[in-house]
């Protein structure tokens, strides 16, 4: 069975320009997964709130997960605010595997985002929850929170896009992505 270290966003002070935080909708946005990841049969463990980045790659690199994914909103520079649209799914430049995940989170987000075009992959060597984790590593920025069309499609958006990052896991585990059957 899969096993993901799931880690939505720690930054509590990242805030939202329609209200609300990075910290709480990426939260929500991991809530959501839970019950696909379940279905699907990917185990996975979430880092917790009150935790500094340092001690969750202590947590990915002494456990043992197939994964890293690493759940964000981004944004812009000071002179930009409000003017950066799209999302954007990090790898580290020096693991494959971050890429093909990255492949499969891109597509998904792709099918909901209103300007497919803008959803992009792009390596990186300077993250540090990717070059300091062992396990093939993405960080997903969802879009940016201080332009309003990103942020509110964001918060429009949080049960859909749980569903669609599942699918991702389970396309690049190469297994059957499954829909939780309704209470």
């Amino acid at each position: 069975m899969p096993r993901v270290y799931l880690s939505p966003s720690l930054q509590n002070y990242n805030l939202f320009i329609n209200g609300g935080s990075e910290e709480e909708y990426v939260n929500l946005i991991a809530d959501a997964m839970e019950p696909y990841l379940f279905a699907s049969g990917i185990e996975f463990t979430r880092n917790e709130p009150e935790m500094p980045l340092s001690q969750v790659i202590v947590d990915v690199n002494t456990g043992d997960y197939d994964v890293f994914f690493s759940i964000h909103t981004t944004t812009a520079p000071p002179f930009l605010t409000g003017k950066l649209q799209g999302a954007k799914v990090l790898y580290y430049s020096k693991n494959p595997y971050g890429n093909e995940l990255a492949q499969a989170v891109v597509k998904n987000i792709k099918s909901l985002y209103p300007v497919p075009k803008k959803v992009k992959v792009l390596p990186s060597a300077t993250q540090k929850e990717l070059m300091q984790t062992t396990p093939p590593a993405v960080v997903v920025a969802l879009g940016y929170n201080d332009n309003i069309d990103d942020a509110q499609w964001i918060k429009d958006n949080v049960h859909y896009l749980g569903r669609e990052l599942s699918r991702s896991l389970a396309e690049y585990f190469g297994i059957s992505f499954v829909e939780p059957e309704e209470d």
